[in-house]
């Protein structure tokens, strides 16, 4: 039963940090080598990794999105979609799609003249599935060395953490003004119940005692 309940546990955290993982903004110092465009297959299980801006996305099977092609600055390739976000989930409001796209048209280069840019993301790249990050915003940085602090994730967990704090305060004062008293009663109540269990044991008990005792007084005396 304890191994049971440490891997829900487990998974119940996985699950959190992952959602976390993917829905928060990340930072990519990346150099913009190409743009283009693509008709996708929207496959039932992984649309929930494609954007829904709008009602009408919902019933397609295929459309036509947007990618920007990148390079880090260890070499590896990284490959961003382009897509509007709208009101739906993510709460990014991205409406921009067509200037984003032209701001990576605009910083594309060559590794003997890079320009390197700052990708703000979110979600995941994952060539088993074919999904993508989806680019958020481009900015142009000094250099490849350059470090982003990503002080949108630190506000936002230091706010989680103090509403977190703050429910369990409210919790410990409502179970002590509330649950505890009630419990206590209870408790109370049962030792009441015992006590007068107790008492009643010990009368039947004496009254059998007196009642052996009276009967014991009908026996003939030993001939002697």
């Amino acid at each position: 039963m304890r191994y049971v309940k440490w891997t829900l546990l487990a998974l119940i955290a996985l699950s959190v940090i992952g959602f976390f993982h993917y829905t928060l903004p990340q930072h990519d110092i990346v150099r913009v080598v190409n743009t283009y465009q693509e008709r996708q297959d929207l496959k039932d299980w992984t649309r929930i990794f494609w954007s829904s801006p709008d009602d009408q996305s919902t019933g397609l099977i295929n459309r036509d999105v947007q990618f920007i092609q990148a390079v880090k600055a260890n070499g590896k390739p990284a490959v961003y979609r382009n897509e509007d976000t709208g009101w739906s989930w993510p709460p990014y409001f991205k409406f921009d799609t067509a200037n984003l796209q032209t701001q990576a048209e605009d910083n594309k280069s060559t590794a003997e003249n890079p320009k390197w840019v700052s990708v703000t993301h979110y979600g995941w790249r994952n060539e088993l599935i074919s999904i993508f990050p989806n680019a958020i915003s481009i900015k142009p940085v000094a250099g490849p060395d350059v470090t982003i602090i990503p002080w949108f994730n630190i506000v936002f967990f230091v706010i989680l953490a103090l509403i977190l704090l703050m429910i369990r305060r409210m919790w410990l004062q409502f179970r002590e003004r509330s649950i505890d008293p009630v419990l206590e009663d209870m408790g109370e109540a049962w030792d009441g119940v015992e006590d007068r269990a107790g008492q009643a044991a010990d009368e039947v008990r004496g009254f059998w005692g007196k009642l052996k005792r009276w009967l014991g007084t009908w026996k003939g005396k030993p001939r002697v």
